[in-house]
């Protein structure tokens, strides 16, 4: 009986540091992502504001001037 209680506590402590391990991975997985998420929205922001620049230069290239 002795040796199960040991086996048991043995395989508690494993089960407990494979589930910190676990959780902190995810933490930090969680923490990549929303970096990840934020630099996307930047980006996507940057490049709506570029089309629209892109968009106004080229109304500007298709008209006609006055004197033609």
């Amino acid at each position: 009986m002795e040796n199960n209680t040991k086996k048991f506590e043995e395989i508690s402590s494993f089960l407990q540091r494979e589930l910190s391990q676990i959780s902190e991975e995810v933490f930090k997985q969680q923490n990549e992502i929303n970096k990840l998420k934020n630099e996307v929205f930047k980006l996507k922001k940057r490049i709506i504001e570029l089309e629209s620049v892109f968009e106004t230069n080229i109304d500007k290239v298709s008209q006609i001037p006055p004197h033609y």
